[in-house]
């Protein structure tokens, strides 16, 4: 299973939480990020977002459809991320569009089984891949990309 995790890009600073919208910036590092992935994304993908104003224009900047899924909303636990996306048996590729720093949390159990805090720059995807060797499952980090370095 693939699974890849991109956090929104910048976002104004205003509240409520739920309704901050993207900046100019922020639009264009999700344009310059969604060139970059829209070749490279599994035809099967499925894309799942958080509820957030910020996290919505993220996605559609892909121009696919994607789900919302309320137990992506900000606070949401590894575990909520880790099930929403069927990790790591999902017969199908998952893109989670999120938020810090339930983000960095998933990155470092998937690289290290460990909990711990992982910084994730905003716009920036990890791509990892599951897979099983000898009855054991594999975590592959297969990228990383943040808008400013493509």
């Amino acid at each position: 299973m693939e699974l890849i995790l991109w956090r929104h890009t910048e976002a104004e600073d205003t509240t409520p939480d739920l309704a901050r919208e993207l900046t100019g910036r922020g639009r264009k590092q999700a344009a310059r990020m969604a060139d970059w992935l829209n070749p490279r994304l599994p035809p099967d993908i499925r894309i799942q977002a958080s509820p957030a104003a910020r996290t919505r224009q993220t996605a559609q900047a892909l121009g696919r459809e994607y789900e919302l899924v309320p137990s992506l909303a900000p606070g949401a636990s590894v575990d909520d991320v880790l099930a929403a996306a069927g990790w790591p048996d999902a017969a199908y590729p998952v893109l989670i569009v999120g938020h810090q720093p339930t983000l960095g949390q998933v990155a470092m159990r998937l690289l290290t089984g460990q909990a711990g805090d992982l910084t994730i720059r905003k716009g920036a995807i990890w791509w990892f891949q599951g897979r099983e060797r000898m009855g054991q499952l594999q975590v592959v980090l297969r990228a990383v990309a943040a808008p400013d370095w493509l």
